[in-house]
């Protein structure tokens, strides 16, 4: 059968399990890039140049995580092809890259919160959806286990394609050839790619593609001379700076814009001092959004300079609330003191849930975890041209559909005359979900009539950031005669955050709009982090939602940065309070996860665990979510107020973390450890102070300095082991988060005999 280019990317496509149904729908979707030279295209996943390079298509936002490397190691693998002739190409949002997975768990996001509808990411409505709205999301560690199967059957496509055409030159069957280092091998023939890759599209496309049996991953694999075997594509750019960010991105006549937004809900631009930046030497011109304003100028100093000196004023339509103001209506919620605000929604439940807690006998707590800033090391940038009725944007974004429907929606064109270059970011943790940058650079293209590079400060991007939530919780257990658990009660007071974020997300809603759409709805996502792994017979947990008039945001770890916080530092007080040793206590519990007791025994070997006897400065602390598990032992001291040594900061000083995690199949060990450490290291911020209050609406902590980060010598000792695993791969992004600071906490406790229940630590004070 021959087909053409487009015939086998749309079948290649099916294979893969991405798309279904092409002939039941609407066929006005976007091709792929087009194709250059001479290049064999082998599917939407990958191509072959006419040299013989293989060209892996990336849809997602590279973040640092090092998804291109991983996806083009399982094509690598799959095919059989030289890693020095791997290459990988960013690719734009199209229906075919369309994640059906994180469709399905963000559905309900969108559903009345009443409907307990979770469909699944094969159902065909849901993969509809997604293609329809190019869901070509980075988000929520799906990025392996949502993609890995389509991108092996595409390689095994094309190895398949590739063996046919070289078996037919040789006069030999299919099933005697095979590829081996960029070459089709037949005993001691061999013929490479690029020989055979124009010639192969044209065979017929099998179906299933025929995968291997043994599966990618190189937990044990030996390095290649000095390098390892699969070494990060993305890293000598990187490392010697020829990596292009969106704000090194260079065009010919282009001007260099910055921006004042205010803070997040403010509704209107009131008023600007134009004459203020008169004299500002570069200064080109100033625009005016509903919004916002912009100063134009030949450098972005001179922007920035011009901007500063136009001192707008903005309407804000919420209430501009102080830090105090925020804590005080989650301790109200919590307490049901708050009228409206006062109504939880039971989300989880378990067995008998929290009936039975009068009269038992049991212990309760409260915690207080602040409201989290992103603090990328890149702040937002845009490059945007716009010519011929037509806009270019380079920017870095996790959910680049939605900002190119956001640019075409703010010039009033067509969506088919947006195109949109996906740029790597430096760093985002989710942050660039929310693309509230493309309107206005693209406005300013228009207006200017030249391309423009748009660049927040350090302070515009703290002032806009929607943060992670704050938190207020009450959690409550009931104790048997024996000193078990025989029931829990979580009660965890915040904004429906995941919601508001949808909406910004998908509806195009904007700051308070977005607040004001989702008020009071339950979200199960706010407390899905704080469903415990052991095997507790009654289970309750409930969302109080809160108003707070404060957009808040995804987040790294999500729910489960501050769930796992205050689930796991309970858990050590009840073990404290029965006498138990925190380590086996927990093991005792987890009745069928055994992943994860797996995860507590093998880390008290790598620990050096001592029992957490009191006085020891150890704390423990484990955690399952997104498919991956990780147990964590920390050694912490009370310190200094000042940094004298290895973690010692605000008064703490932690000595050592070490962490086994089981994350099933490790596609790329490099990777997956650089992924853990970075996670355990934020895990650390986020206890030692990364954290923001707000005075009259607007944020405390607007510069880096402000937020206690971890420096080189805070950075203790830290230790990562993987239980090797054949299970399907998890992500790895999120969970080296979660069980950092309540192992930390806990191993405080050990030390000073004091219980920290608050986020940061040391904000309440020794």
């Amino acid at each position: 059968m021959h087909i053409t280019r487009r015939g086998l990317l749309i079948t290649a496509a099916a294979g893969t399990g991405l798309t279904v149904a092409w002939a039941l729908w609407p066929r006005r979707y976007d091709n792929p890039p087009g194709l250059i030279g001479d290049e064999a295209v082998f599917g939407a996943y990958l191509r072959i140049a006419a040299n013989g390079t293989v060209i892996v298509s990336n849809p997602h936002c590279e973040m640092g995580q090092g998804v291109g490397t991983v996806l083009a190691q399982i094509v690598a693998e799959e095919l059989g092809a030289d890693w020095r002739t791997i290459a990988i190409e960013p690719a734009p949002p199209v229906p075919v890259f369309a994640n059906t997975m994180l469709a399905s768990e963000w559905a309900p996001l969108l559903l009345p919160p009443v409907l307990a509808l979770q469909p699944d990411a094969n159902d065909i409505l849901v993969r509809r959806w997604a293609a329809m709205r190019e869901f070509v999301v980075t988000a929520g560690d799906t990025e392996v286990t949502a993609y890995e199967a389509g991108y092996r059957a595409a390689a095994a496509t094309a190895r398949s394609l590739l063996c046919q055409a070289a078996a037919d030159r040789w006069g030999a069957t299919v099933e005697e050839t095979d590829t081996r280092d960029g070459f089709v091998v037949w005993g001691n023939e061999k013929l490479r790619f690029a020989e055979l890759a124009a010639e192969a599209v044209g065979y017929a496309v099998p179906d299933p593609a025929p995968l291997r049996t043994t599966l990618p991953g190189n937990v044990r694999a030996e390095p290649v001379g000095d390098a390892p075997p699969f070494a990060r594509l993305d890293l000598p750019g990187k490392v010697d700076g020829s990596a292009t960010f969106a704000g090194d991105v260079r065009l010919p006549d282009m001007v260099y814009a910055a921006i004042r937004q205010g803070p997040v809900g403010a509704t209107a631009l009131v008023g600007v001092d134009r004459k203020l930046a008169d004299g500002v030497t570069g200064l080109i011109d100033i625009v005016q959004g509903e919004d916002w304003v912009a100063a134009a100028a030949t450098s972005w100093w001179a922007a920035d300079k011009a901007v500063n000196r136009l001192r707008p004023r903005f309407l804000h339509s919420g209430k501009r609330r102080s830090g105090e103001d925020v804590a005080e209506l989650l301790a109200k919620a919590i307490e049901g003191k708050s009228g409206d605000w006062g109504t939880g929604y039971r989300m989880i439940e378990r067995g008998e849930g929290d009936a039975g807690f009068a009269g038992g006998r049991g212990l309760a707590a409260r915690y207080a975890i602040a409201a989290a800033p992103h603090a990328t090391l890149e702040t937002g940038a845009v490059t945007a041209r716009f010519a011929d009725n037509r806009l270019e944007l380079w920017v870095a974004s996790q959910a680049p559909a939605a900002a190119r429907r956001r640019a075409a929606k703010a010039l009033g064109i067509a969506l088919a005359n947006v195109q949109i270059y996906p740029m790597p970011a430096g760093g985002s943790f989710d942050r660039r979900l929310d693309d509230d940058l493309v309107a206005p650079a693209a406005i300013l293209a228009r207006d200017l009539r030249r391309p423009v590079q748009l660049t927040r400060s350090r302070q515009e991007e703290a002032v806009r950031d929607p943060v992670r939530t704050p938190v207020a919780a009450r959690v409550a257990a009931l104790i048997d005669e024996q000193a078990n658990i025989a029931a829990l009660s979580v009660k965890i007071a915040c904004p429906p955050s995941a919601r508001e974020s949808a909406q910004r997300l998908f509806n195009d809603s904007h700051g308070m709009e977005a607040i004001a759409d989702t008020s009071g709805d339950a979200d199960r996502m706010a407390v899905s982090g704080a469903m415990v792994p052991y095997d507790i017979a009654n289970v309750a947990i409930d969302h109080y939602p809160v108003r707070i008039d404060i957009p808040t945001g995804r987040w790294r770890g999500n729910g489960a940065s501050y769930g796992v916080f205050v689930t796991e530092s309970f858990i050590d007080e009840l073990a404290a309070q029965a006498r138990r040793e925190p380590l086996s206590y927990r093991v005792q519990m987890l009745g069928q996860n055994i992943r994860l007791a797996n995860c507590l025994t093998r880390v008290a070997g790598l620990a050096e665990w001592d029992g957490g006897l009191d006085n020891s400065g150890q704390g423990v602390a484990c955690c399952s979510w997104n498919g991956a598990h990780i147990a964590v032992v920390a050694s912490a001291s009370r310190g200094g107020s000042g940094t004298d040594g290895a973690g010692a900061r605000g008064g703490f000083r932690v000595e050592r973390l070490s962490a086994v995690v089981d994350a099933g199949r490790i596609i790329n060990h490099d990777i997956a450890l650089q992924q853990i450490e970075g996670g355990m290291i934020f895990g650390l911020a986020m206890a030692m102070g990364c954290a923001t209050g707000w005075t009259d609406g607007y944020p405390d902590a607007r510069a880096l300095r402000d937020l206690s980060l971890p420096q080189l010598a805070d950075i203790p000792e830290i230790r990562v082991d993987f239980i090797e695993s054949q299970e399907p791969p998890a992500g790895l992004g999120e969970i080296g988060v979660p069980a950092v600071a309540p192992a930390i906490a806990n191993a405080l406790a050990s030390a000073t005999g004091l219980r920290f229940r608050q986020l940061p630590l040391l904000s309440g004070g020794l």
